[in-house]
């Protein structure tokens, strides 16, 4: 299969007048489906434009390239594995929860990184995470942290620990974390469906939609 001609250059890339959707579009088109699990990109476009960034779009759009992994050039034998697997999994007898039929769609919250974290070490559901956090309104009020101005009292403060992914705390937190690795530091805003519900909890003065970073 002949390599497809770049359409757009880096500059071109950077731009904010090219949205990650059509990059996303542009990569599922046309590279092999072991590339875009190695890099993360299968799914729907728009839920895979919400997670990936920029910079890890153009990085596995680069490599394309580079390493000519278009639809075509996979080996026999690695598609035949492929439809081996598939063939397993339709034998094994589906134990889909109502619950979870719900909440399919795309992720109810949006991640800006802050402060990158080491890459490595990312949290498994079940494990335990310790986090520091700010609750804030739309307008910027805080209405919950954990982390102290005071010099004084950031000494006696601790950052909070819960088991992640088993419902310990809110949605979003839960599935944002389990994206996050070791020291990275995000601004999550979180739809209500996954955060406090649509009429939040104003007993413990929590608002239906938050920003927490």
């Amino acid at each position: 299969m002949a390599a497809p001609a770049r359409p757009w250059s880096l500059e071109e890339l950077r731009s904010d007048a090219l949205p990650k959707r059509e990059i996303v579009r542009f990569l599922q088109e046309q590279a092999a489906h072991r590339f875009l699990a190695e890099h993360k990109l299968l799914g729907q476009i728009k839920n895979v434009a919400k997670t990936a960034s920029k910079d890890q779009l153009i990085t596995a759009y680069n490599q394309l390239f580079e390493t000519k992994s278009f639809k075509g050039t996979e080996s026999t034998e690695h598609v035949a594995e492929q439809v081996k697997n598939v063939k397993i999994d339709e034998e094994k007898p589906k134990e889909t929860k109502p619950e979870e039929a719900l909440d399919e769609g795309p992720p109810k919250y949006t991640k800006s990184i802050l402060k990158k974290g080491d890459k490595i070490n990312f949290p498994k559901k079940g494990e335990i995470v310790h986090c520091w956090y700010t609750g804030k309104l739309q307008d910027g009020t805080v209405f919950d942290t954990n982390i102290q101005t005071s010099s004084k009292k950031k000494k006696a403060s601790k950052p909070l620990s819960f088991k992640v992914g088993v419902g310990k705390v809110i949605r979003g937190w839960d599935e944002a974390l389990l994206t996050m690795s070791k020291g990275e530091k995000v601004l999550l805003e979180i739809e209500p469906e996954w955060a406090y519900g649509k009429k939040g909890q104003p007993d413990a003065k929590y608002p239906c939609k938050d920003d927490l970073g």
